[in-house]
């Protein structure tokens, strides 16, 4: 599909998780409360060894004059009107002020060592974040549907530093990061974005944007980019189903038509309905769970396994429980099982992608 001609580009930036830090206002009122302590202490230290300094104009050294004195050399003005001529006002000097005056000026250029400093913490996160990323998952489009798929990955067991969201909106981004998950801003129709994204190294996708068109071109530059990820995708109308299967995408998901059948559903049985709602919501009642065959199961039938199974997942074929094929079960099949939820989320989440045929 060619690209419009008056479509805007979209700035792509990556955005991590911020750290909790106190706001602007409270940063610099604290080292504002900090530098005035140290100014405090200084004037202490000056007005208690008055005696040790001289003032050129009156030869005496009271409490204003240990102010000033203090002021100057915090900010290593230094005029010379006051100066200790004592040895004692000289090793106070030495040992207690000029450190005072090195943390007085660290305090006072703190801000700016910071925004200074602030680029290349990002460059280091970054680069380490790009370094330890692999066999992550890619959601693209941080709306309903995409959060509704991150809180069932999430359920699964899957670690928030293991999702990465695309979004063109940089405010959404900022929900995503405020949220714990790292995001990229910018159109994910473009290869560019989805490699900011490190998809090359993704072992999932999930396509959950508001248009359908936009859905087969981020399908087909995911699959271009990367030919082993799993790609799942979810489209409004039917009829685009087919297109993006053909785009690259393993698994097509209408929602608008699967929201209708459950309300159908819902009508003809809110029982059955409700048992429906249960099975694709992840981590309360019960849940659809696929995973290998375990040896012991191997050359018995679907109905003699423990769990409840569904289907049988052979090769590229999915097989019905009741199909005569389906039995006896081999080492490499997978089962969909439907299981009692778990309260506690497993430690290594089950593969749950369907093979690309």
């Amino acid at each position: 599909m060619a690209r419009r001609a008056d479509e805007q580009v979209v700035p792509t930036r990556v955005m991590l998780p911020r750290r909790v830090v106190d706001g602007p206002a409270r940063q610099v009122a604290k080292r504002l409360m900090m530098a005035l302590m140290v100014l405090a202490i200084t004037v202490f230290i000056v007005w208690v060894d008055r005696v040790g300094y001289h003032d050129a104009a009156d030869g005496k050294v009271d409490l204003l004059d240990s102010v000033y004195y203090a002021t100057v050399t915090l900010s290593t003005t230094g005029y010379g009107d006051i100066t200790p001529y004592s040895d004692g006002a000289r090793l106070i000097n030495v040992v207690l002020v000029t450190p005072l005056r090195v943390l007085f000026l660290i305090i006072l250029v703190g801000t700016t060592l910071e925004v200074l400093t602030e680029r290349t913490r990002e460059d280091f996160r970054l680069k380490r974040w790009r370094t330890n990323l692999r066999d992550h998952t890619v959601v693209v489009g941080f709306g309903t549907k995409g959060r509704s798929a991150i809180q069932t990955l999430r359920a699964t067991g899957l670690s928030k530093e293991q999702i990465v969201i695309v979004d063109p909106q940089s405010k959404v981004i900022e929900v995503a990061n405020a949220e714990g998950f790292t995001g990229v801003v910018g159109d994910a129709t473009r290869s560019d974005v989805l490699l900011r994204a490190e998809l090359q190294k993704a072992r999932q996708v999930i396509i959950a944007t508001q248009r359908d068109d936009t859905a087969v071109l981020v399908a087909l530059t995911a699959r271009q980019l990367n030919r082993g990820a799993k790609i799942v995708a979810a489209v409004r109308e039917e009829e685009n189903a087919p297109l993006l299967r053909q785009s690259g995408a393993d698994a097509v998901i209408t929602s608008a038509s699967a929201a209708g059948r459950l309300l159908g559903l819902s009508v003809l049985s809110p029982s059955a309905g409700t048992v429906m709602e249960d099975l694709i919501q992840q981590g309360s009642g019960l849940d659809l769970v696929e995973r290998p065959v375990i040896k012991s199961e191997v050359g018995k039938s679907v109905r003699e396994t423990e769990d409840l199974v569904v289907n049988v997942l052979r090769g590229h074929r999915l097989l019905g429980y009741d199909d005569p094929a389906a039995s006896p079960l081999q080492l490499t099949d997978r089962l969909i099982t439907i299981v009692r939820a778990s309260n506690e989320p497993p430690a290594h989440p089950p593969h749950q992608g369907i093979p690309r045929s």
